[in-house]
């Protein structure tokens, strides 16, 4: 059976369950993988994920988890440049975006909120959408959470679709992609090559490390970089 999180429901009930795939672990918590592998007597479970969550690392380190690991890339995958920059150069971050969009590239932009905070001084997605908004037109989409399903599939849609260096982008093309962290897992858009984000500070470092994976995908060159509050 492949499920969501609904496999974990009490009124689900198996006929010996022996074995139990948990992918993308760091997004379940641990109650719920314990759930599911009660719902058998001695289930075998497989957790896998590409962000070891300290919890994991320590279960490995007392000999209560055996691991594996898988070490080597995909052919052609080149090391991604990530480079820690002060918030206050966002002008000359804007300006490298332009450049690399006049190459053909495809930018992620993610901030850690969804609207304007007037207690924590952080940029909100919607915010920094509206301002690059201003300078690139609609060659800037956003998705975040609170959007319904339908109309994040339709910006994302926009922003896969391939384009060549130099063209002249239409309205059905978008090329930086103002985000929350819903494109931190499942997202393959092999022609994005940039990734911006916002207060990196106030991410967790599992988290950076999966948001940095959704570049990187193809032979291109790929860079990533992480703002910080300049306080």
């Amino acid at each position: 059976v492949i499920g969501t999180h609904a496999l974990f429901q009490d009124d689900v009930i198996f006929n010996k369950l022996a074995i139990t795939v948990v992918d993308e672990q760091h997004r379940f918590g641990v109650q719920q993988r314990l759930l599911l592998a009660e719902k058998g007597k001695s289930v075998d479970v497989l957790l896998m994920t590409a962000t070891p969550i300290p919890r994991t690392l320590m279960l490995a380190y007392y000999g209560d988890l055996d691991e594996s690991q898988l070490r080597e890339k995909p052919a052609g995958r080149i090391p991604i440049d990530t480079r820690a920059i002060p918030l206050s150069r966002l002008d000359e971050v804007i300006t490298a975006v332009s450049r690399k969009i006049k190459d053909g590239a495809k930018i992620f932009w993610v901030c850690p909120l969804i609207n304007e905070s007037e207690v924590l001084d952080i940029a909100a997605a919607t915010d920094r959408y509206n301002t690059l908004h201003q300078i690139f037109g609609n060659r800037v989409g956003l998705v975040h959470g609170q959007l319904k399903s339908q109309e994040k599939a339709e910006v994302m849609n926009m922003f896969s679709k391939v384009s060549k260096i130099g063209e002249i982008k239409d309205n059905n093309s978008i090329d930086i992609l103002v985000s929350t962290t819903v494109i931190e897992v499942g997202v393959d858009i092999p022609d994005a090559t940039v990734m911006v984000i916002e207060h990196a500070e106030r991410f967790g470092l599992a988290q950076l490390h999966q948001l940095r994976g959704r570049i990187g995908r193809n032979d291109k060159h790929s860079t990533c970089l992480l703002l910080y509050s300049d306080k």
